[in-house]
């Protein structure tokens, strides 16, 4: 059998070229935007890329051409694909159709969280000596790959509410039948693709109806969102966390250590590398999710301290007489926010220096513009991008944060800036969920230049 991926460099698409390298099928693919972590991955394992997307990339002879959610009608490789009457298929439906069927599900939604919840999980029940299968949007660094096949019949997967395929507007998870759900929250996001937040609900509410009787829905307790949204009907039993069943008692400030309560009682104490209260309230959704398919809640807590994290994700890049620089997905208000609190409650007092690339199609579109000045209040000095194609104008944002912000259009200026304004014991947060040009290398590369 042979498959031909369209996005083959997205986490998801990514993921999907693992695991059906890892079923014995021959795999190929196509993607624009080539650049770390997937890129290295998909080499590392043996799959041939193709750069851009030129109708001549498309093997005659696939079985199916699996479509990523970025193709659009018009685009000619599309074109070729319908005009041929090539075989092809969503990745979400190829994914439920070849590995999800007969597996126990685990998936976990939300607007935020969703990768490291699901990594969280995934190394939960790998502890546990489940050996479960995943497809997680990021790379966990406890397995070194997004995807696996696993030899249980566990699966978790991150589940997205963005659509499903040009052909087909769903939500990607209404393909993925879980027997157990965890939702970690429900903001607007996809601004480009949800007309409001009451659509957002609507699609979790599909989610929702697909759950079985004898599943377990797992909800934040203080998302009044999903509140609304179980309120629209649910049929399978729940529990919450932050507030109900699962709750934390902090023990240091940062989130690296606190107690586990489980229906008010402590019932174990993690002491981890993590830090901010987001990531707390992710490992009791993921300890209540483990807990579901059998794992005791001490065996969830003790493998916890272990957790590596996921790249991407305040991943430490570097440091040069220090300067320390990280990596962070972060690209919504709520999401910059937390991360900021993260790593302020980590250093103290010392200066954080936040850059932000607004990359997002809702950040394009400027539907947070309003709240992105707020979201960096954290920061003692910001750096703003702004990338070609943005529809609005950052000077707003320039305003609300006075002096401590300043504007750049061009990479490899603002690295050079940047360097020169850092002192020794400063952080360098750079937040975007795209390559951001490689600035963290530009910026590391700048660093040693200047302590040569």
């Amino acid at each position: 059998m042979k498959i031909h991926i369209l996005g083959i460099c997205g986490t998801f698409m990514g993921g999907i070229a693992l695991l059906a390298r890892a079923q014995g099928i021959e795999v190929t693919g196509s993607d624009a935007n080539v650049y770390p972590p997937m890129s290295t991955m998909l080499e590392a394992e043996g799959i041939n890329l193709s750069e851009g997307y030129n109708p001549a990339h498309l093997p005659t002879d696939a079985d199916a051409i699996v479509v990523g959610n970025f193709m659009r009608r018009g685009m000619p490789i599309i074109e070729r694909v319908l005009d041929q009457n090539l075989p092809y298929i969503s990745g979400p439906q190829w994914l439920y159709e070849n590995i999800l069927r007969d597996c126990w599900v685990l998936a976990v939604a939300g607007t935020h969280g969703k990768t490291t919840t699901a990594s969280m999980l995934a190394w939960i029940l790998e502890y546990a000596g489940l050996k479960p299968g995943f497809l997680i949007g990021g790379v966990p660094e406890n397995f070194g790959i997004s995807a696996r096949l696993g030899d249980s019949p566990f699966f978790v997967v991150e589940a997205d509410e963005y659509d499903t395929a040009f052909f087909d507007k769903r939500s990607k998870f209404v393909h993925y039948h879980p027997r157990t759900a965890i939702l970690n929250n429900l903001e607007y996001d996809h601004a480009d693709i949800f007309p409001d937040v009451q659509a957002i609900k609507t699609q979790f509410h599909h989610l929702l109806r697909m759950v079985p009787s004898h599943g377990l829905v797992i909800s934040n307790g203080t998302d009044a969102n999903l509140t609304a949204t179980l309120a629209m009907g649910c049929w399978t039993p729940t529990e919450t966390f932050i507030e109900g069943d699962w709750q934390a008692e902090l023990i240091k400030a940062d989130g690296s250590e606190f107690h586990v309560l489980h229906q008010g009682q402590r019932v174990g104490q993690v002491s981890w590398d993590l830090v901010g209260t987001h990531n707390v309230n992710n490992a009791l959704a993921a300890l209540a999710a483990a807990r579901h398919v059998g794992v005791p809640i001490e065996h969830g807590v003790a493998a916890l301290p272990s957790f590596k994290g996921v790249k991407r994700r305040m991943q430490l890049r570097g440091q040069v007489q220090g300067i320390s620089v990280y990596d962070d997905f972060a690209h919504h208000p709520t999401a910059i926010t937390t991360t900021l609190a993260g790593l302020r409650a980590k250093v103290g007092n010392s200066r954080i220096i936040a850059l932000l690339e607004p990359r997002s199609n809702t950040m394009r579109l400027g539907t947070h513009k309003e709240q992105i000045a707020h979201s960096l209040a954290a920061a003692d000095q910001v750096w703003l991008y702004q990338p070609a194609g943005l529809n609005w104008d950052l000077g707003s944002v320039l305003d609300q944060l006075g002096v401590k912000a300043q504007l750049e259009q061009d990479i490899q200026q603002l690295a050079a800036k940047v360097a020169q304004a850092a002192q020794a014991g400063d952080h360098i947060l750079i937040m975007t969920n795209g390559g951001f040009g490689g600035i963290h290398d530009k910026i590391l590369a700048e660093l040693a230049k200047r302590y040569a």
